[in-house]
């Protein structure tokens, strides 16, 4: 037992943690860690066994549309996952080179480490670095839209192909409402 300046004896459950404050301050911490448990007994007992990398974009807006994707497709905490902004573009830009090497480093580590077998690129509508990179709103107009994004994305994926021919490549573009269309490259 510890003994304080008051004079009072205070064991594990006395003293402050018996306290309303005290309490509600474990019940919350509880409550948290009972929360997460199922997330973190869902992620595979050990590495080396996921067979997709994801690029997407880092568009906050997105976020839980890409989850609630890959989720629906059955690969929740199943899949690497690298974010770049402009997802394909980011790769390819040439206004931001170490981007592109940051891409290719990961796409050969997932496959050393977690021997995956499938690229999966998504990009997305309405796409901030297309405008920051290419100076280009593209949002007024879908079908110019889809047929930018679908030059990158193809773009991509040939260099994919060439560097890694055992990767199969998936091409997606996604909406601001996470509706999800195949591109065919």
């Amino acid at each position: 037992m510890m003994e304080h300046s008051t004079g009072h004896h205070h064991g594990c459950c006395q003293g402050e943690h018996s306290s309303r404050r005290g309490f509600l301050k474990l019940a919350t911490l509880g409550a948290g860690v009972t929360l997460m448990a199922p997330m973190m007994m869902s992620r595979p007992a050990r590495a080396g066994s996921v067979d997709t990398l994801l690029l997407s974009c880092m568009d906050y807006r997105l976020m839980g549309h890409v989850a609630g994707y890959m989720n629906a497709r059955n690969m929740q905490a199943n899949y690497d996952h690298v974010i770049l902004a402009g997802a394909s573009l980011g790769a390819l830009t040439d206004k931001k080179p170490a981007w592109g090497d940051a891409f290719w480093d990961h796409v050969a580590v997932a496959k050393e480490l977690h021997h995956i077998k499938r690229l999966i690129v998504m990009d997305h509508r309405d796409c901030g670095a297309y405008k920051v990179f290419l100076g280009m709103d593209l949002s007024p107009d879908p079908a110019k839209e889809s047929e930018v994004h679908g030059q990158y994305l193809s773009k991509l994926k040939t260099m994919v192909r060439e560097r890694h021919p055992d990767l199969e490549v998936e091409l997606l573009l996604m909406g601001l409402d996470g509706k999800v269309e195949k591109l065919a490259a």
